[in-house]
């Protein structure tokens, strides 16, 4: 008898319809074959699904038994195929009481040798995929289940083992789907008001989160760089749902979800050390899978100690960075992951890292400090739009028990700024002034001659490129949202000009 299960595949973080056939009772020697271009680990799920029947009282067949996993032309990975193999067993040799209601869920899960359910990746996308299908709902373990939930519209049934999976076909037991959990506020665990000093790094990075503009800081050990990275995303805007689950979908398909336990509507920082290989930090891999720059997506990805991380790793953000995703090509085809992020990079002025304080003296050569800065190549410079020094904190800042300004009341300012930028870019793809496209730029950032002029002197004096004269201009109409202008006023543009006084010339 054939009997069919509606199961999925993951291509990059999307999920697409394989189809599970089974056909059992077949003349021949007892055995079991598969085909469909499966991988070592599907081809290993025979083995799994028939100790799993076993230990569960349910006996597998023992006649020649074929299963196709379609098309044929698309390879199969992992072990998500263990549960809806032994469903379909069931089906096609007449176990189940009522296959027909296998057609109304896609199922996925792989099976221990007892019988018991594990969890899998990318269940958020399979949610997503049998929404689009028209399917009831997912049959997945409990672990995955609850990102799948998430998911409108449809119903996400946890089950814990291969048995009850069979009990809920039969309609012996009913299992409750599982409710989603978003309604839950983040815990406030990093706050700026422990940060002391540092006014202008922080109204920098208060433009850098409005805008959505990639900053750099600079300064010595102990100025509080790193302290200041980790609190930035306290002071963003909550993600919206769309936001949240491109997020989560990408962590499920990397395999990060697999505790079961579905993070708060927050958005993510990754800090990578700087020993990550290109792949690492890229993507890729033999199976192809999100690297930390899309495990970012619309979320922080902080480099600290910037030029110790290799170069190679380094210039392979710069086309991400302009476009907001990522495509790896392999033999098997294309994957493209999104990695629109916020880089915040923090570095040292020198290789000891007091070049500059008054307090500690710099033994560095002109030499080292050269070779030291130059890790760091100008066309990725051009691609940070705002660069700040951060100087070493006095005693008395040290001391002092005044608390700097909360959170909240920052992320109020940012969370009008970009308020802002939603009405203007209204009907657009871009969410953003640090994505504007030239066209948007020449719309939105327009300036007079005065300004055009000390604008034209300043990219002179310091040699600046025509990328970083639009990202002048893109942090110039962030600083005007912050203060609430529809144009850009001269001191708009002058305080963004200062933020690009790192930058070639000034910078080597």
């Amino acid at each position: 008898m054939l009997a069919t299960v509606s199961s999925a595949a993951l291509h990059g973080i999307e999920a697409v319809p394989v189809q599970v056939e089974v056909n059992a009772g077949e003349s021949g020697e007892p055995a079991l074959i598969m085909v469909g271009l499966p991988d070592a680990a599907v081809k290993e799920s025979d083995d799994r699904v028939f100790s799993a029947l076993s230990n569960s009282g349910l006996p597998p067949p023992r006649t020649r038994t074929t299963i196709n996993l379609a098309p044929g032309d698309l390879r199969k990975e992992g072990p998500i195929y263990d549960l809806p193999i032994a469903l379909g067993i069931l089906a096609a040799t007449q176990r189940l009481a009522r296959p027909e209601r296998l057609r109304d869920f896609l199922v996925a899960g792989e099976l221990s040798l007892s019988g018991a359910t594990r969890p899998v990746r990318g269940a958020l996308s399979m949610a997503m995929l049998a929404r689009k299908m028209g399917k009831a709902g997912v049959m997945l373990p409990p672990g995955s289940a609850a990102e799948a939930a998430l998911v409108q519209g449809i119903d996400a049934i946890p089950v814990a083992s291969v048995a009850q999976a069979v009990r809920f076909l039969d309609g012996e037991e009913n299992i409750a789907p599982v409710k989603s959990r978003l309604d839950e506020k983040p815990p406030v665990t990093e706050d700026f008001a422990e940060v002391k000093g540092q006014q202008a790094v922080r109204r920098a990075v208060e433009i850098a989160v409005a805008g959505g503009h990639n900053l750099l800081m600079i300064g010595p050990p102990g100025s509080g760089k790193s302290m200041i990275a980790r609190r930035i995303r306290s002071i963003m805007p909550t993600p919206g749902l769309d936001e949240f689950l491109e997020i989560l979908s990408i962590h499920s398909a990397a395999g990060q979800t697999l505790n079961g336990e579905i993070p708060f509507l927050s958005r993510p920082f990754r800090s990578p050390h700087h020993t990550i290989s290109d792949v690492g930090l890229l993507g890729g891999g033999t199976i192809p899978g999100p690297g930390e720059i899309s495990l970012a997506h619309n979320g922080v990805l902080f480099l600290d100690e910037l030029p110790e991380f290799k170069r190679s790793a380094l210039e392979v953000m710069r086309q991400p960075l302009e476009d907001g995703r990522v495509t790896i090509s392999r033999s098997a085809g294309k994957v493209t992951f999104p990695c629109s992020f916020m880089l915040v990079a923090a570095m040292n002025p020198c290789p000891c890292g007091y070049l500059g304080d008054s307090r500690r003296e710099c033994r560095c050569t002109p030499t080292q400090i050269q070779r030291y800065r130059s890790r760091i190549s100008g066309p990725l410079l051009d691609r940070i739009d705002i660069h700040v020094e951060a100087p070493a904190l006095s005693i008395g800042e040290l001391r002092s028990e005044r608390p700097g300004e909360p959170s909240s009341t920052i992320r109020d300012r940012v969370s009008e700024a970009r308020r802002r930028q939603a009405e203007r870019f209204a009907g657009s793809p871009t969410r953003t002034n640090a994505r504007m496209s030239h066209r948007q730029i020449r719309q939105f950032c327009a300036i007079d001659q005065q300004m055009g002029d000390a604008l034209q002197r300043a990219m002179e004096q310091l040699a600046l490129s025509a990328r970083a004269y639009d990202r002048i201009l893109k942090v110039a109409r962030t600083i005007a949202d912050l203060a609430g202008s529809d144009a850009i006023r001269q001191p708009h543009l002058m305080e963004a000009i200062q933020y690009r006084s790192l930058d070639r010339n000034l910078f080597y």
